[in-house]
């Protein structure tokens, strides 16, 4: 994303820490952000083919990246690349306009929390995800 005055433009970082958003307390109704979570260790055609449907979806492509201690806990290994190289990796692409990393999230209720903070149109998920029943509540 990027601000436009008459002679130059400002570049907004595209890499944030979650801690550092500030909290929303109205969400707009058509936010046009489109939210999608992940671990994207090992980025594969996979991952950037749903990125970019998801950002068909929305005019703003919001991913919140999950730590390394998630892919620990669930993926059952270390993690390939670390989670800022992740982000840097997911924010060269173009059509990603922001990478969100997160800390390590207790429970679901985190996530509604993070949600509520991001106010997106949309939440994209995949038939794989373990929390697509939740995510569908979030919407």
């Amino acid at each position: 994303m990027s601000c436009s005055s008459s002679h130059n433009t400002v570049k907004l970082p595209k890499i944030e820490y979650y801690e550092n958003i500030s909290l929303n307390k109205n969400c707009p109704i058509n936010s046009e952000i489109v939210l999608v979570g992940g671990c994207f260790d090992l980025l594969h055609y996979g991952h950037i083919e749903f990125l970019r449907k998801a950002k068909k979806h929305g005019k703003y492509l919001i991913v919140a990246l999950e730590p390394d201690e998630t892919i620990i806990k669930y993926k059952k290994r270390q993690p390939i690349h670390n989670q800022l190289q992740r982000a840097k990796i997911l924010s060269s692409f173009t059509f990603v306009d922001k990478v969100l990393i997160l800390p390590t999230l207790k429970d679901f209720n985190d996530y509604a929390r993070l949600v509520q903070n991001i106010c997106p149109s949309v939440i994209a998920v995949t038939k794989h995800d373990p929390q697509l029943i939740n995510k569908f509540k979030q919407n």
